[in-house]
């Protein structure tokens, strides 16, 4: 063991051992903690500022101290821990004042120091081996010993859990977690299977549980690591959107890479269901292994609908072609007769969804059913899966739409909805906009919560991108044959002269565009052939900083979104951020989280639901402050601010270059898109598709021809493993309509 010293060079990693002064800073959530700490031979008043986690710190806690120094721009030279042993005290003093630290809740100061009057040097001894002892000391009722035992019991669990862990690259942020979710079990619980941790604890996935286990002599055959590994294959298979998996494929996959023989995994499954992890459903011609709470989804959202559609509804209309009229003629719009007919399936029906391309009416339609409902008094709500869709819809219709979530009153605390079967939304009208984008999981929240006379239409584009979660919830609904649906298809005439619409219309068909734009006219829709990867990256950058904004007008930052099919290589939207970065904002302090620099201007989007900061996945906004004294970047989302401090920017990313999956749901003035062969794992028409109609004014494609019709060829897209369609087939019994 090193010498400790307060001068040894960086990065050296030392030991230090000494006693906690006082804690500066702690999160309860995930343990990280900034301390003042005295080493043991220093003078009495040299004390150094340590950072790291801990489970539960206090004041007068001998530790044993593993990590280096670094320099902190704000806070200057603090030590960096990557492991802390806590030390017993074996002074009398020591002891009295770890006891009226705070770590045992019911201790003070006054009966510390009688509890180490009466047992002295034994004191922790007593604590550990006869606490019922501590009721011989004044102030000690058996109420408190409770109290005292618990309180210390579950210190000691956390401790011995840690110095378990820690060896094993689990620090303390999930030693806490752990000790939370198996309580006073946790040590044996992980000794005796750490594959539970992969299964029961958010965060630590089964390579780490798998590691672990390893070190422990766990067997690269044992069962456990059998049901572990193959309830992880299954969830890869929901993160890559299916619902379900089949038996026999699951069973190949897991063997295959957990390297272990089939007939194990197929044991496995029979434990994880009888655990109830995993349902297995017999289809006929192959059976299906769901993570349980996804065949709850599945099962109770074929349940809602058939509920929703056996109710009677709550607004009536006698005589649906008058009223429609009427709603019409209020409106002032002309509507043609496929338009017409949507409205009064509209009115006619419990559910409905209405699907079609760009320019051929939808939000037009949208209007004229909310007005048809609002002129019989009607409660309406409307609604979208993303905070962007909502603002759009907002827009477009003149009301007043939510997000999904906050339609249903999510509590991050609790991790729920407010909103549900026993406090439905009220209301007597929901529309649904961008369906499409809408998985398993938030479509069963939501029809949880519809109430049954409502009429509930969703509105999307069929041809579009499935939602990013497991599902294709929009599609089933529509192939199901169970749900009226208005499928609209004529391109109306303003919508027709734009070539954005007519070449979208073209691909949907399996068609190539036409790229040969007419000199005499500025067209809306351009192609630049290049073939060279680096050439197309360079295309994009001078595009974006000077070409486009110099002939249309539009402002390089605020107007133009590069959109791409990949984040990796040359044109994916990590290089081509840096590349814009450097061309459009490429000065000035910034504060820099791995090998992202953050400045003042930067054009960013948020990557994960945050209610608290009342910011969304999907949401982009720019920086307007970068601290690099308090380590903290302010971004505006539209008319809100949000504050990061250092250890959340990992929530938000460069956003000059997005992927095509993110830009569901928004719309730009100007899109650019990459299109080359290099990208040809996710060449396919509904990506091009998806990419080409999120542009309102213009889009410029730059690439290659090939990719293009590579791209629109191939309408073969991966199939998701899902019964919701065949579900709603299903005739209903009576105990599925209560």
């Amino acid at each position: 063991m090193k010498q400790a010293t307060l001068i040894p060079k960086d990065d050296d990693i030392i030991d230090l051992r000494g006693t906690v002064e006082r804690i500066v800073f702690h999160n309860d959530e995930n343990g990280y903690t900034v301390f003042r700490f005295r080493p043991e031979s220093q003078k009495d008043d040299e004390m150094i500022t340590a950072v790291g986690y801990m489970a539960s710190p206090q004041g007068g806690m001998m530790l044993h101290l593993r990590g280096k120094w670094v320099n902190n721009p704000r806070f200057g030279r603090q030590f960096q821990m990557t492991f802390s042993e806590e030390t017993r005290p074996s002074s009398l003093e020591g002891i009295t004042l770890y006891l009226s630290s705070g770590l045992i809740k019911g201790i003070g100061k006054t009966l510390a120091a009688r509890i180490v009057e009466k047992f002295g040097k034994k004191t922790l001894d007593v604590l550990d081996q006869e606490p019922e002892r501590l009721l011989d000391v004044k102030g000690v009722s058996p109420k408190k010993l409770e109290t005292i035992v618990q309180c210390w019991n579950e210190h000691m669990g956390i401790r011995e859990l840690m110095l378990f862990l820690q060896p094993h690259g689990i620090g303390a942020a999930y030693a806490l977690r752990i000790y939370r979710h198996y309580h006073e079990q946790a040590l044996a619980t992980v000794r005796e299977n750490p594959y539970r941790l992969a299964m029961d604890i958010s965060g630590i996935g089964f390579l780490t549980a798998d590691a672990l286990a390893a070190k422990l002599g766990f067997a690269q055959d044992s069962p456990l690591r059998a049901q572990a590994g193959t309830l992880y294959t299954l969830l890869r298979m929901v993160d890559e959107g299916h619902v379900y998996c089949p038996q026999d494929i699951l069973i190949q996959h897991a063997s295959e890479q957990l390297h272990i023989d089939p007939a194990l995994v197929s044991d496995a499954l029979k434990l994880l269901e009888d655990e109830q992890r995993v349902v297995l459903e017999d289809f006929g011609d192959h059976t299906g292994v769901y993570l349980s709470r996804f065949h709850h989804y599945e099962s109770k959202i074929a349940f809602y609908l058939r509920r929703i559609m056996a109710s009677p509804k709550s607004i009536r209309f006698p005589d649906s072609k008058k009223a429609v009229k009427q709603a019409v003629k209020n409106l002032e719009i002309e509507l043609a007769p496929e338009q017409m007919d949507a409205v009064r399936t509209a009115a006619d029906s419990k559910l409905m969804v209405l699907t079609g391309g760009p320019g051929t009416g939808k939000t037009t339609i949208i209007k004229a059913i909310i007005n048809l409902f609002a002129e019989h008094k009607a409660k309406i709500l409307l609604a979208a899966p993303t905070g962007r869709a909502a603002k759009r819809m907002s827009e477009a219709c003149g009301r007043e739409a939510k997000t999904i979530h906050r339609l249903l009153e999510y509590r991050p605390q609790e991790d729920g909805f407010g909103r549900n079967e026993d406090n439905p939304l009220a209301c007597s009208l929901l529309v649904v906009d961008e369906a499409s984008m809408m998985d398993t999981m938030l479509a069963y929240h939501l029809l949880k919560a519809a109430p049954l006379g409502a009429t509930i239409i969703f509105v999307g584009d069929i041809h579009q991108l499935p939602s990013v979660g497991p599902g294709n919830v929009l599609g089933d609904f529509i192939s199901s044959g169970a749900i009226p649906v208005v499928e609209l298809v004529e391109v109306f005439r303003q919508a027709a002269s734009s070539d954005i619409v007519c070449n979208a219309h073209l691909i949907n068909k399996g068609e190539m565009p036409a790229l040969e734009s007419s000199p005499s006219r500025l067209s809306d829709f351009y192609f630049i052939r290049q073939n060279d990867p680096e050439q197309v990256a360079d295309i994009i950058v001078d595009l974006v900083r000077s070409h486009i904004p110099r002939r249309f007008g539009f402002n390089p930052v605020e107007d133009i979104q590069v959109l791409t099919p990949m984040h990796k290589g040359v044109a994916g939207s990590e290089n081509l951020n840096l590349r814009l970065q450097q061309a459009l904002n490429p000065s000035g302090p910034g504060l820099k989280r791995g090998e992202r620099v953050y400045r003042c201007n930067d054009k960013v989007m948020q990557i994960r639901n945050n209610y608290e900061k009342d910011v969304f996945n999907g949401d982009i906004g720019h920086i307007i402050l970068a601290d690099l004294e308090e380590k903290r970047i302010t971004v505006r989302y539209d008319e809100r601010t949000v504050c990061y401090e250092s250890d959340e920017l990992d929530e938000i990313v460069p956003a000059y270059a997005i992927s095509i999956h993110k830009s569901q749901g928004s719309e730009y003035p100007a899109v650019v898109i990459p299109l080359l062969t290099q990208h040809y794992i996710l060449l396919q028409r509904n990506l091009v598709y998806t990419g080409i109609t999120r542009g309102k004014k213009l889009v410029v494609l730059v690439g290659e021809n090939k990719a293009l019709s590579m791209a629109i060829r191939n309408n073969k897209t991966q199939k998701r493993y899902t019964r919701l369609a065949e579900r709603l087939r299903k005739p209903a019994g009576i105990s599925d309509l209560v």
